[in-house]
């Protein structure tokens, strides 16, 4: 008897997160465990609350760019969450314990990896092929404990994601479609997946892990580039990483943008499958966070 009671509180113990943790009114923090093969490591969840919170309350989580940090992103959207009865959910994966950008951009589907400083581009790498050990796996399971804990009747939820962030949620589309986002906008990222065969992973599918029937099914999800009309040759804001090997999809964000939905559409044509993905290019707006929030807002809840 005590063996299966010891067992019980093992499994119990090993899905349980931020079991003790409230989200109350307003904003706050709680932390999670990483998924499979990064458990041991934490992820705080900025969120905010909005006052007019009920069962019906939505539900979108907010990928922050490189400087990981969820509670300016969070509370960007702050007014929003209020004016559109949100709940906002920004993780913030510190660089510390995700360090270098094939652990957040890339989403750990990369190890063991070698840069050519020289060139700025990856050298050598190996691809992670279990799927549950990206960390795209953890939004549903930060959406999960949410809708549990505040008795919402949310099924699905949105997601924004800025720079690095948006690097992360195209990817998301790409590889990781069986999953409960809605909509899908991915903003101003530096540098893209693009889906040809031609290109080597991570600049392309080729020795990575799709095939054409997954990248098939891949374009049925909701993705839009959401891409800022100033962030071109003249904007100064964020690293934007440059080589040959990158320079084929521009030489700024707008135009790596409109590169990477030119691509999926041909070979979504060449595949002969629905393509649901769209493109939407904010007027006026370059390489920053808090006003293409303003218009993914817009975007999402004012239609």
């Amino acid at each position: 008897m005590k063996f299966f009671i010891s067992i019980i509180i093992v499994l119990f113990s090993s899905c349980t997160f931020a079991a003790n943790e409230n989200i109350n009114l307003g904003s706050g923090k709680f932390t999670i465990e990483g998924g499979k093969g990064h458990t041991e490591k934490k992820i705080d969840i900025y969120y905010h609350l909005p006052n007019s919170y009920d069962e019906n309350t939505k539900v979108l989580i907010v990928i922050p760019g490189a400087g990981r940090n969820g509670w300016s992103y969070r509370d960007s959207w702050v007014e929003a969450s209020e004016k559109h009865n949100v709940l906002i959910l920004s993780p913030s994966y510190s660089e510390k314990l995700y360090p270098r950008f094939w652990n957040y951009n890339i989403a750990r589907m990369l190890s063991d990896v070698k840069i050519n400083k020289a060139k700025s581009a990856i050298e050598s790498y190996t691809v992670v092929s279990d799927s549950n050990e990206w960390i795209f796996s953890d939004f549903d399971r930060v959406f999960d404990y949410s809708v549990s804990k505040l008795s919402l009747t949310a099924k699905k939820y949105d997601m924004f994601g800025h720079s690095a962030g948006g690097q992360i949620l195209h990817r998301l589309a790409l590889f990781d479609f069986k999953n409960k986002a809605n909509r899908i906008l991915a903003s101003n990222s530096g540098w893209y997946t693009v889906p040809t065969f031609k290109e080597n992973f991570p600049y392309g599918l080729n020795k990575g892990v799709s095939t054409r029937e997954k990248i098939s099914s891949a374009f049925k999800s909701k993705l839009t580039l959401f891409l800022g009309e100033l962030d071109n040759e003249h904007e100064t804001r964020g690293h934007l990483v440059r080589n040959p090997q990158l320079d084929i999809q521009g030489t700024y964000r707008l135009s790596r943008g409109k590169h990477f939905f030119k691509k999926s559409k041909e070979l979504a044509s060449n595949l002969n499958v629905k393509f649901n993905w769209n493109i939407h290019v904010v007027q006026g707006v370059g390489h920053d966070y808090k006003n293409m929030g303003k218009a993914a807002a817009i975007y999402l809840y004012s239609e």
